[in-house]
């Protein structure tokens, strides 16, 4: 998939589902309960044992699209993009790994958390922009943000979930990444992968409704 088509299919789909556990066996099962709750943008972060094995399992699905998260080096996105993956996604602004993500023809997500680090993260050739951490001010602060940067496509990955996420689109947001609120930690524990299934749908239903951002 080229930057061009992820970018808009994010934007279509207004959510991403990202991952991060030490247990592999439950990162399928949750993933999978994700995907069955409706999210096609999912993201396996890379601290998750065989997080390769994981990106080409599912990225062999038809209809979804999956991504790497916490890429820190430019052979990880190589390896990344080699197992499947169609965007990677960083926790900072490495001017390295974005180029590496041109190259390598996948879209760059990097972290940045000040307009100056988004407008860095974009003029090394990011698509997307993850929002991280999210600043106290949340959607308001995004307004004030994208008012005189309106070009950058801002996905905020922190601090969101069903009950605020409408508000972030509507301030401008490009979509949103569920983290904790989607993966809830007691659930993850219990295994109640039902659970999550069912905090997918209740997540889609509150983000899809927003207008995509002009």
């Amino acid at each position: 998939m080229s930057p061009e088509s992820l970018v808009e299919l994010l934007g279509r789909e207004r959510a991403s589902a990202i991952l991060r556990t030490h247990d592999r066996t439950a990162a399928v099962a949750a993933m999978e309960a994700a995907v069955a709750g409706g999210f096609r943008v999912v993201e396996f972060t890379l601290t998750i044992p065989d997080a390769y094995g994981l990106i080409e399992e599912f990225a062999r699905r038809d209809g979804l699209v999956v991504g790497a998260g916490t890429v820190l080096e430019t052979e990880q996105a190589r390896r990344a993009v080699e197992a499947g993956a169609s965007f990677l996604v960083s926790p900072v602004t490495d001017e390295a790994v974005i180029a590496a993500a041109g190259e390598l023809g996948v879209a760059a997500m990097p972290g940045a958390h000040t307009p100056t680090e988004m407008l860095r993260a974009h003029r090394a050739g990011a698509q997307l922009v993850k929002l991280f951490p999210v600043p106290a001010g949340g959607p308001v602060w995004l307004r004030s943000v994208l008012a005189p940067l309106p070009f950058l496509k801002v996905v905020p990955t922190n601090g969101v979930d069903a009950a605020n996420v409408a508000a972030w689109l509507e301030a401008g947001a490009w979509a949103a990444g569920f983290t904790t609120p989607l993966f809830d930690p007691g659930d993850m524990a219990a295994r109640r992968w039902s659970a999550i299934e069912e905090r997918a749908r209740t997540i889609l239903e509150h983000a899809r409704p927003a207008a995509v951002p002009a």
